[in-house]
C-alpha cells in the first residue's frame, strides 16, 4: 500500500466528521421541499461553496489533471477572455435570477408552466437519460483513483474467494453517498458539501505550496520547453498543433457558458435552494472568487506532473509510473491514472492522507448531489406529471429515495461494464449535449422571450438530443472504416460518405457546438412561423402584483443610475456593491493584461523565458488570492449554515409545495 497508518487515520477522521454533519442535519428535513431544495433557505456563501464542490468532484479533478497535463499554461491565457463572459453572466443574474423567481423545484417544472405538461415529461426523460449516461462513469473513475493512489490490491479474499477490489470500492463509495442523501436530502447535501469545499480548498493550497518547494521552477521551465513546436505548454501563441484541448475547445466552451447557463442538471437542486432570487444571484457572483484555490491546484499540479514525467531529473519516477499503468485498460484509462500515480510518489506522509481525504470528499459531494438530482428529476418530472392525485409527504419522500437508489444501482453496473474510450471531458461534452445541446435555447427563450412557443421548444430539444446521440453512435463505429488510406478515401468519396467521415473525426466538444447552433436557430424559426401568441412573463416570474411570496427585499428604492448600469438594483446593500465592484476590478485587471500582452505578442517574438517569468508571477498572485478567499468564505459560509438551520427550525411548511406546476394564464398550449 502507498498510504501509511497516519494517512489512513486522516482519511477516516475526515469521513467521521462528514457523517457527524449528516446526522446533525437529519432533524431539519421535514418536507418534500426540504428534501428537494433545502426549503429554499440557503445563503449566498453556502450556495456558492457547496455548489462549487458539488460540480467539481473526484472525476472532475482527475479530468482536469488530465486536460491541463496536455494543455499546460497556454490555455489559461485564452481563459482570461472567458472571465469576462462569466462576469457578465453572474453580475446580470443571467438565467439563474429569473429561474429562481419562478419558484420551480426543478427545471422541467418550469417547462410545464412555460410550455406544457407533455413537454415537461419529454424534457424530464431526456435530462434523466443524458444525466444517467454522463454519470455512469463517475464511480469507475473514482474507484480507480483510490485503488491506484492508495495502492490497494487488485483482489481481496472473501470467504476463500478472490473478489476484485474494483467493484467493492465502488459499492463502498456509493454506499456512503447514498447514506448522505437518504439521511437529510438537500439539507444534508448542502451542509456537507460546504464543509467538503472548505477542506478541498485548504488542502489544495497546501499541496501546491509543497510541490512548488519540491520541484524547482527551473526544472518546470526546462520540461515545458521540451514540448513539440507549435504545441507549446508555456507560450499561448504557439499552440496550433495541440489536439482536442486547443483554442477551439476553449472557444466553444465560452459560447456554451452563455448558452448553457443552468442547462446541466447534475446540481439542479442548487438552482432553487437559495432563500431568494437575489441570494442566488449573489452566490453566482461569488463563484468568481470561490474557484481560486481550485483553479490554482488544477493548473499548477498538472504542470508539475508533466515536469516529473518528462524532465531527466525524475526519470526514476516516470519509469515507475509508466510501468504501473502499462497494461491497465486502454489509453484513455491510462491517461486518467498517470496524475494520481505521480502524486502518490511525490506527496509525503500526511499529505497523502489529506489528498485522499480531499478526493473522498470530492467523490461524495458530487455523487450525493448527482444521485439527488437525477433521482429527483425522474420522480418530479417523469412520474409525478402522470398522477392525478398528490402523494402524501411520506409517500413522496419514499418514492424519491427509491428512485435515488435505482440511479445508484444503474451507475454501478454502467461503470462495471462500460469501456471508456475518450478523455473524460470529451465524454462529458458529448453525453451532456444530449440534453444541454437543445435545452439552452428552450430555457433562455422561455425566460426572456414572450414569443417562444411549445413547438419551438420541442423542435430545439429533439434537434439537440438527436445530434448528440448521433455523435455517440458514430464514434462507436469501427475505426478501420475511417483510416485515411487510399482505399478508404476512394470508398468514402464513391459512396458520398464525406460528411460521415467528418462527423467521425470531430470530438464531443464540437458535437456540442453543432447541437447548440442548430437548436437555437430552429427554436426561433419554429416559434416565429407558428401562431402569433405571447406569454405573461410577469406572472411566470411572480413579479409586481403576482409576488405573493414577498421574497424581494428593497434596500434602496431608487439606486443611482451608475449602480443600475453595473447591475446593482434595489436589493443591493453596501456589502453587495463592494463584492460587485471587486469582481469587476479583478476581471478588468486580467483582461487588461490579456489585451496588452496579446497586442505585444502579435508584434514581437516573445521568448519562452519571458513567458516563464509571467507564469511564475501569476502563480504567486493566485496563491495570495486563494488564501484570502479561504478565510473570507469560511466566515461567510459558517454564518449562512447557522442562519439556514435557524430558518428550517421555525419555518412553516406548505404540504402543497411539492413540485406540481401551477398553470399560468397566457401559456401557449399548442402541441
Amino acid at each position: 500500500m502507498n498510504m501509511a497508518p497516519v494517512d489512513w487515520g486522516i482519511l477516516f477522521v475526515v469521513l467521521g466528521v462528514m457523517v457527524g454533519g449528516v446526522l446533525m442535519s437529519r432533524g431539519y428535513m421535514r418536507s418534500v421541499a426540504d428534501f428537494l431544495v433545502a426549503g429554499r433557505t440557503a445563503g449566498r456563501y453556502l450556495i456558492s461553496m457547496a455548489a462549487g464542490i458539488a460540480g467539481l468532484g473526484a472525476i472532475t479533478i482527475v479530468g482536469l489533471l488530465e486536460m491541463n497535463y496536455i494543455a499546460g499554461f497556454s490555455m489559461t491565457w485564452w481563459g482570461f477572455t472567458m472571465s469576462v463572459v462569466i462576469l457578465i453572466i453572474t453580475v446580470s443574474g443571467w438565467v439563474i435570477y429569473r429561474f429562481r423567481q419562478t419558484r420551480a423545484l426543478t427545471l422541467a417544472q418550469f417547462f410545464e408552466t412555460r410550455y406544457s405538461k407533455k413537454f415537461r415529461i419529454f424534457a424530464g426523460v431526456i435530462a434523466f437519460a443524458s444525466g444517467l449516461i454522463n454519470f455512469g462513469i463517475f464511480p469507475a473513475v473514482g474507484a480507480r483513483f483510490f485503488i491506484h493512489f492508495c495502492g490497494l490490491p487488485a483482489a481481496v479474499g472473501v470467504f476463500g474467494l478472490a473478489v476484485p477490489t474494483f467493484p467493492l470500492v465502488m459499492i463502498a463509495l456509493l454506499g456512503i453517498a447514498l447514506f448522505f442523501v437518504f439521511s437529510g436530502g438537500q439539507v444534508a447535501v448542502i451542509i456537507t458539501d460546504f464543509a467538503q469545499g472548505l477542506l478541498v480548498n485548504v488542502v489544495f493550497v497546501v499541496i501546491v505550496l509543497y510541490l512548488f518547494l519540491q520541484v524547482d521552477w527551473t526544472q518546470v521551465v526546462e520540461a515545458l520547453a521540451m514540448a513539440p513546436e507549435n504545441a507549446s505548454l508555456i507560450n499561448p501563441f504557439k499552440t496550433s498543433h495541440i489536439e482536442d484541448f486547443n483554442f477551439w475547445y476553449f472557444l466553444i466552451g465560452i459560447v456554451g457558458v452563455l448558452y448553457g447557463a443552468m442547462s446541466w442538471q447534475g446540481t439542479q437542486a442548487y438552482n432553487s435552494s437559495a432563500k431568494s432570487a437575489h441570494e442566488a444571484k449573489m452566490g453566482s457572483v461569488l463563484g468568481n472568487w470561490r474557484g481560486f484555490p481550485q483553479g490554482l491546484f488544477l493548473l499548477f499540479v498538472p504542470i508539475v506532473l508533466y515536469t516529473v514525467m518528462h524532465h531527466p531529473d525524475f526519470t526514476h519516477i516516470a519509469s515507475s509510473v509508466e510501468s504501473a499503468i502499462a497494461g491497465v485498460g486502454n489509453e484513455a484509462i491510462q491517461s486518467q491514472l498517470r496524475g494520481p500515480l505521480v502524486l502518490a510518489r511525490l506527496l509525503p506522509v500526511g499529505l497523502m492522507g489529506a489528498f485522499a481525504a480531499v478526493m473522498l470528499a470530492a467523490f461524495i459531494s458530487t455523487h450525493d448531489t448527482y444521485l439527488h438530482s437525477w433521482g429527483s428529476i425522474f420522480i418530479q418530472d417523469v412520474v409525478m406529471p402522470f398522477r392525478k392525485e398528490r402523494l402524501s409527504q411520506k409517500q413522496h419522500l419514499r418514492l424519491l429515495r427509491w428512485s435515488i437508489f435505482g440511479v445508484a444501482v444503474f451507475i454501478f453496473f454502467f461503470s462495471l461494464l462500460f469501456q471508456q474510450s475518450e478523455y473524460i471531458f470529451l465524454f462529458f461534452a458529448i453525453t451532456g449535449a444530449i440534453f444541454a445541446g437543445g435545452s439552452g435555447a428552450v430555457i433562455i427563450g422561455g425566460l426572456y422571450w414572450k414569443r417562444g412557443t411549445a413547438p419551438g421548444a420541442w423542435t430545439a430539444l429533439i434537434t439537440g438530443s438527436t445530434i448528440a446521440v448521433g455523435g455517440i453512435l458514430i464514434h462507436r463505429l469501427p475505426e478501420e472504416m475511417f483510416l485515411t488510406t487510399p482505399e478508404n478515401l476512394s470508398r468514402l468519396a464513391e459512396h458520398g460518405w464525406g460528411l460521415l467521415n467528418w462527423l467521425y473525426h470531430i470530438n464531443g466538444q464540437q458535437y456540442w457546438a453543432v447541437a447548440m447552433g442548430a437548436s437555437s436557430v430552429l427554436y426561433v424559426l419554429v416559434s416565429l412561423l407558428g401562431k402569433r401568441r405571447t406569454f405573461d412573463l410577469d406572472r411566470l416570474l411572480h413579479r409586481g402584483r403576482y409576488d405573493a411570496a414577498h421574497e424581494t427585499t428593497v434596500v434602496n428604492a431608487a439606486p443611482s443610475r451608475g449602480f443600475r448600469i453595473l447591475g446593482m438594483g434595489r436589493e443591493f446593500t453596501k456589502g453587495d456593491r463592494i463584492i460587485y465592484i471587486a469582481s469587476y476590478a479583478q476581471t478588468a485587471f486580467w483582461i487588461l493584461v490579456f489585451i496588452v500582452g496579446t497586442i505585444y505578442n502579435l508584434h514581437h517574438d516573445v521568448p519562452d523565458e519571458a513567458w516563464a517569468r509571467f507564469w511564475k508571477l501569476y502563480f504567486f498572485i493566485q496563491v495570495a488570492v486563494s488564501i484570502f478567499v479561504i478565510v473570507w468564505f469560511s466566515i461567510g459560509g459558517f454564518r449562512d449554515v447557522a442562519a439556514m438551520l435557524g430558518r428550517l427550525k421555525v419555518m412553516r411548511r406548505d404540504a402543497d409545495d411539492d413540485g406540481v406546476a401551477e398553470h399560468v394564464d397566457g401559456t401557449s398550449r399548442e402541441e
